[in-house]
């Protein structure tokens, strides 16, 4: 009942999106409020996904985060493979509509992602259009030659290849995210980054 609520959830948000694909995303989400995921190990990063998912003036759909947390498949990024292994230690993401999948789909990737408080997730590109939508906290985001300051509510679209990359506020962010276009993993490229310290 709380994992089915949190998929109602997330399709209501991601359906107020002006983009054709979110409206694919909020259906399949729907459709898939009944959908059993495989039991996982808790993220290492449990305490600070639970502290962000409760904070104070958050988007609505945290705190159903929050309370499905533990039926949740936390894990590395799917491109984790073209990533830095230190980049492990900062972030953690669940994987709800896409390819292997819990909610299967070929032409879609859409999940959960966290970042620890003052982390650096460096430049990078892919082939994928991806957009972020904040949930909780906030992020410094660079997406393109744009610098943004995003808190709960704000979202940000990078086009296919768009050079984007964030560095989360005190209390680090949760957000949702979503592929579209072309979503393999073989464009995902880590790329020269004179902010990253």
């Amino acid at each position: 009942m709380i994992l089915s609520a949190l998929l109602h959830a997330l399709a209501d948000l991601t359906a107020s999106e002006p983009r054709p694909e979110a409206g694919l995303t909020a259906t399949a989400l729907h459709a898939a409020a009944c959908t059993d995921f495989p039991t996982s190990v808790p993220s290492d990063l449990f305490s600070g996904i639970l502290h962000t998912a409760a904070l104070a003036g958050g988007h609505p759909a945290a705190m159903p985060i929050r309370e499905a947390h533990a039926q949740l498949p936390w894990q590395d990024s799917p491109a984790a493979a073209r990533q830095p292994k230190a980049l492990r230690s900062i972030k953690s993401v669940v994987t709800l509509l896409g390819p292997g999948a819990p909610i299967p789909s070929d032409s879609l990737r859409f999940g959960l992602f966290y970042q620890a408080p003052g982390s650096h997730y460096p430049l990078h590109a892919h082939n994928a259009a991806e957009t972020y939508a904040i949930l909780s906290g906030s992020a410094l985001w660079r997406a393109g030659d744009r610098c943004l300051t995003l808190g709960p509510g704000d979202a940000v679209h990078h086009p296919p290849r768009m050079p984007h990359a964030m560095r989360a506020g005190p209390d680090g962010f949760l957000a949702i995210w979503r592929w579209s276009g072309d979503i393999g993993l073989d464009s995902y490229r880590m790329l020269p980054d004179p902010t990253a310290t």
